[in-house]
């Protein structure tokens, strides 16, 4: 037996699971050369929810984060999640823009690509493996691990004989939930080193109090690799603690042979770095078992429980855990992992909020009818004649989603220059664009700022000056400018409680409030009285996100039951359809950000 190797995941995964993926890059380069000297098999360090949260919520170029992370760690390779034919974004992408990305992430410093697919489907592989095998670097490829009726042995040793087949230089198993038991590991590493003749690698999270188990029983099988992180970043919907595992197989065949006190520097580092984060931490700390029948990612976990907080429904997050399972099988049993775990965790929202199954987001629609590939098992014939109806089709999909996908790199880079108002662009921006096309077109407008910054909270918070009696607090959305800085920032008032809730570039904070005046009238989306002639109906919108689409021209007629906006929340299209019929004037704009019940149109 051979040394154990270890990948690092303080950079992505490790902080993506514990609070919400906010580690600024210039948190990681003052210990990167420290990581550059322990010689890790890899240090994964980009891909997954990075890209989207250094533009979406950091204001960081994620090319620049990958190549600064590449000049500090010279010796080290630098590791990425892809998800396969989804890249880094909710939909599947052209073959084109496929190897585009993967040609740039290359040629930006990413070394190991581990490529999956969030339903095992290898036609959603191919052409990113082929794309990584094309650049020169190692492509590992993933296989989603799931506990379902069937997600057998059987099923992943025969995945497994076919991504060797399709060039795979090693095996990850991706153990997203801790769902993979320590004597199952065992078996399953067993088996697919016979069976495809690759070294495996491990990834198992923390969440259920399993990992350091699991990965120990892997090593004992033949696992060639585990990934850990540093135990300043671990446990809770973390990974197992780098400086146990090291210790753990310290002495044995085994050994990885990592130095124990620079890991523990390393390691005192990131601790007092956490610090600064606090305000994103999950609350979800220590063992959660009720992942055992939720199957929930961490990763998700922290985001499900952050979007509640969000839409003020913080309390309901036992019965979305409850709803996710119910889901999961109502959709063909698909593991939940990005974006699979986004779509089916978003869908359980809606139906806790708003009734089981009334709101299907466009992704479940898409995801029932095959756009998103094979499901693992068949999904509820009720639900895809609804998702039928809903996008237009006459039949599912049963050839390669992408196949059907024209070039978009030409469309792409002439969307990008004309939304930026200049001839030129950078083939790194037009990916970015690809992947984010309304959140890129912001985050270019602001990149010049340079990226947002966090201090961390005093330990004990002074006492707040007396202040002079305030308005009545009410519902609003406005811009501050600190320092030459632009902050959004959303107030929500509950007058029951008698607090604020204001939110932050993603954070929300609740405060007492202590009316003055007259009180406001109460807001709420109750069902009007029947309509009397000229009665002005107001759309509401169902939870807080932003408009991606307009349906209609304004001033037309609409009837009761016609989608009148497409707007993003968590992360998933939504329709919003009208309530009444009459003619429509719209209250909002495409890129407009609103809060639930914000007003999108009127119907006279």
């Amino acid at each position: 037996m051979a040394r154990v190797q270890i990948t690092e995941l303080a950079l992505r995964d490790a902080h993506q699971s514990l609070f919400a993926t906010r580690m600024l890059t210039s948190d990681m380069l003052p210990v990167a050369g420290l990581m550059d000297r322990v010689g890790f098999w890899s240090v994964e360090s980009w891909g997954g929810a990075t890209f989207d949260s250094c533009l979406r919520f950091l204001n960081e170029d994620p090319w620049e984060r990958i190549r600064q992370l590449k000049k500090a760690m010279p010796q080290t390779p630098q590791q990425m999640l892809l998800r396969g034919q989804n890249l880094l974004g909710y939909r599947h992408y052209a073959d084109d823009v496929v190897e585009s990305f993967v040609e740039r992430a290359a040629a930006n410093g990413v070394d190991v690509f581990r490529v999956f697919d969030a339903l095992n489907d290898p036609r959603n592989l191919a052409p990113s493996m082929r794309a990584v095998k094309k650049a020169g670097k190692h492509a590992q490829a993933a296989i989603s691990y799931a506990v379902t009726p069937v997600h057998t042995l059987d099923l992943y040793v025969a995945l497994a004989r076919e991504l060797r087949e399709m060039g795979a230089d090693s095996i990850c198993i991706k153990d997203m939930a801790g769902l993979l038991k320590p004597y199952d590991a065992h078996e399953l590493v067993k088996a697919l080193r016979q069976a495809a003749g690759l070294p495996v690698q491990v990834h198992s999270h923390a969440t259920t109090g399993m990992s350091v188990a699991t990965l120990l029983k892997a090593v004992e099988a033949g696992a060639a690799t585990l990934d850990t992180t540093i135990s300043s970043l671990a446990m809770g919907t973390s990974h197992s603690p780098t400086e146990t595992m090291v210790e753990i197989l310290r002495g044995t065949e085994w050994d990885a042979g990592l130095d124990l006190k620079l890991l523990v520097e390393i390691a005192a580092y990131f601790r007092e770095a956490r610090r600064k984060y606090r305000a994103f931490e999950s609350s979800f700390v220590g063992a959660d078992t009720r992942i055992l029948v939720s199957q929930v990612p961490g990763g998700m976990l922290s985001n499900l429980e952050s979007q509640l907080k969000d839409m003020k429904q913080s309390g309901k997050i036992d019965a979305v855990l409850s709803d996710i399972a119910q889901v999961q099988k109502d959709f063909g049993f698909p593991p939940l992992v990005t974006p699979t775990s986004q779509i089916v965790g978003t869908q359980a929202v809606f139906n806790v909020i708003f009734g089981r199954y009334e709101k299907l987001t466009s992704e479940s629609c898409d995801l029932l009818v095959g756009l998103y590939g094979r499901t693992p098992a068949a999904p509820s014939p009720e639900l895809v004649a609804k998702a039928l109806k809903q996008l237009g089709l006459s039949a599912p999909v049963t050839e390669r989603p992408a196949e059907a996908l024209p070039r978009e790199m030409p469309r792409l880079e002439e969307e990008l220059k004309k939304a930026l108002g200049t001839s030129t662009v950078s083939r790194e921006d037009v990916l970015t664009y690809a992947m984010f096309p309304q959140v890129a077109v912001k985050f270019f407008g602001s990149r010049a700022k340079g990226p947002m910054s966090f201090t961390a909270p005093a330990e004990t918070p002074a006492a707040a000056p007396a202040a002079a009696p305030a308005p009545a607090a009410g519902r609003g959305s406005y811009t501050v400018n600190v320092g030459g800085r632009e902050y959004a920032v959303r107030s929500v008032p509950d007058k029951a409680a008698g607090t604020l809730a204001i939110t932050l570039e993603g954070t929300t904070w609740t405060v007492s409030v202590k009316p003055t005046g007259t009180a406001a009238a109460a807001t709420g989306s109750a069902a009007p009285a029947a309509a009397t002639p000229g009665e002005v109906h107001k759309a509401l919108a169902p939870m807080p996100g932003t408009i991606i689409r307009l349906v209609l021209d304004d001033n037309r007629e609409v009837r009761e039951g016609d989608p009148i906006v497409v707007m993003e929340a968590m992360k998933m299209q939504i329709e919003v359809k009208a309530a009444h019929s009459g003619r429509i004037r719209y209250r909002v704009k495409a890129g407009d950000s609103v809060e639930g019940d914000s007003v999108l149109a009127e119907i006279q």
